[in-house]
C-alpha cells in the first residue's frame, strides 16, 4: 500500500482516556484516519483497471508505453490493424451465430413438454452456444478440480469481475441464471431460454422485494431435479483484485454452497467492466477486440451453513475462501460504495465509540 495504516484500536490508541477528562488533540485520531481514507481508498481503486507493470504489446493497459520509440510505435499499429480489422469481424460473426442460436434453439426446446429428453436438449443448446460466445472473446479458460462442479438443487457463488463470469461459468455447466427482466435483445434472449431452462428473473419491482426473492429462490432449491442457481453476491463487478462483501441474501437460501473462484489474466485482455465509464456496448467493443480473455476458474468444495452460523458469518466465510484460492484481496466494504454515499450509520458508529469511553471514563455525567 501507499501508507502504512496503524490497526490499532481506538481505545489502546487514545490511551490518555483513562484520565476521564476529554482532550482537543482526541479529533487528530479522527483527521489521521480521514487522510489515510483519502491518499489510500480501497473501495474506490478496486473500480478502476488493473494496471500492469510494463506494456507487453498485448494488453490495452498502459497504452501510452507505446510511445516510448519509433519500433514501439509500428508495431502497436500493427496490432491494432490485426485486432480491429481481423479478429474484430471474425468475433462478431461467431457472436452472431451464438446469439441466434441460442434464441432459435431454446425456443425450439422450449415448445417440448417438460421431460428429461427436454432437460437434456435444453443443457445441449446452452452449452453448445456459450462455446460460441467464448469462441467469439478467444476465450482460454483453465477449469480446476473439476470433482467439486456445483451439482443440481445447489447455489454456485463466485467473485464477480464481468458480465462474462457468466457466460465463462456456462461454457463448462449449466446453471439457472437469476437476475431482473431487461427490454431490448437482452428481454428477447430472457424469454428464449426461460422456457427451456428454468432461470429466475424478475421484474423490477419484484427484486427490491428480498423476501419475494428469497422465496422464489428456496422454491428452486427444494426441486433437486433443477440445475444450481447462479449468483454472484457481490452485486457489482470488481476490477480483478480483490472480492468485497457479500450479500447475506445468497446465504439465507439454505441448501449447499458451491464457491467459484474466477482470476482473469490481465496481460492479454482486461475483463473489468466499469460501468460507470463504459456502456455495455463500449464494454463488448473492447472485450471483442482485445487479443484474448485468459483465465482460470477453480470449483472449490461444497460449503453448508454451520450450526449458530448467521447468514453474514456463512457469507463472510465462503467470501474468505474464494479470496485465497483465487489470489484475490478480501474486503469487507460494500460494492455498492461504488456509486453511493457512504452512510450516515458508518460515520455515526465512529461517535458511539467514542462517546461510550468517555462516558465508561466519567467525561461524561
Amino acid at each position: 500500500g501507499i501508507i502504512e495504516r496503524d490497526e490499532t484500536p481506538m481505545e489502546k490508541e487514545i490511551a490518555h482516556l483513562h484520565q476521564a477528562d476529554f482532550e482537543f488533540s482526541d479529533i487528530f485520531y479522527f483527521c489521521r484516519k480521514g487522510f489515510e481514507a483519502i491518499v489510500e481508498d480501497e473501495v474506490t481503486q478496486r473500480f478502476s483497471s488493473e494496471e500492469l507493470v510494463s506494456w507487453n504489446l498485448l494488453t490495452r493497459t498502459n497504452v501510452n508505453f507505446h510511445y516510448v520509440s519509433l519500433r514501439l510505435t509500428v508495431v502497436w499499429v500493427i496490432g491494432v490493424v490485426v485486432r480491429y480489422c481481423f479478429l474484430l469481424p471474425l468475433r462478431i460473426t461467431l457472436a452472431a451465430i451464438g446469439i441466434t442460436s441460442m434464441i432459435v434453439g431454446t425456443t425450439m426446446v422450449g415448445q417440448l413438454p417438460n421431460s428429461s429428453v427436454k432437460n437434456y436438449l435444453s443443457e445441449v443448446v446452452h452449452l453448445t452456444c456459450s462455446r460460441i460466445l467464448v469462441r467469439a472473446l478467444s476465450g482460454t479458460i483453465r477449469y480446476h478440480n473439476k470433482e467439486n462442479k456445483p451439482q443440481k438443487g445447489g447455489i454456485c457463488v463466485a467473485n464477480h469481475t464481468s458480465p462474462i463470469d457468466a457466460i465463462i461459468l456456462t461454457n463448462d455447466g449449466c446453471y439457472a441464471m437469476v437476475g431482473q427482466v431487461h427490454g431490448g435483445l437482452m428481454g428477447v434472449i430472457q424469454r428464449a431460454t426461460v422456457k427451456a431452462c428454468p432461470h429466475v428473473w424478475f421484474e423490477r419491482s419484484e427484486i427490491k422485494d428480498r423476501h419475494l426473492v428469497t422465496k422464489r429462490l428456496k422454491e428452486h432449491v427444494v426441486d433437486k431435479n433443477k440445475l444450481p442457481i447462479l449468483i454472484f453476491p457481490e452485486g457489482t463487478c470488481i476490477n480483478n483484485t480483490s472480492v468485497m462483501m457479500f450479500k447475506k441474501g445468497s446465504f439465507e437460501i439454505g441448501g449447499t454452497i458451491y464457491p467459484v473462484a474466477i482470476k482473469y489474466d490481465p496481460q492479454f485482455g482486461d475483463a473489468f467492466w466499469n460501468s460507470s465509464k463504459y456502456n455495455i456496448v463500449s464494454y463488448l467493443l473492447r472485450i471483442m477486440t482485445s487479443w484474448a480473455i485468459v483465465c482460470n476458474v477453480w470449483y472449490m468444495p461444497p460449503m453448508v451453513r454451520e450450526e449458530g452460523e448467521d447468514a453474514v458469518q456463512f457469507a463472510n466465510r465462503v467470501r474468505s475462501a474464494i479470496a485465497r484460492q483465487g489470489g484475490l484481496t478480501e474486503l469487507p466494504w460494500d460494492g455498492g460504495l461504488k456509486r453511493a454515499k457512504v452512510k450516515d450509520t458508518f460515520k455515526e458508529e465512529q461517535q458511539k465509540n467514542y462517546s461510550k469511553m468517555l462516558v465508561r471514563n466519567g467525561s461524561i455525567g
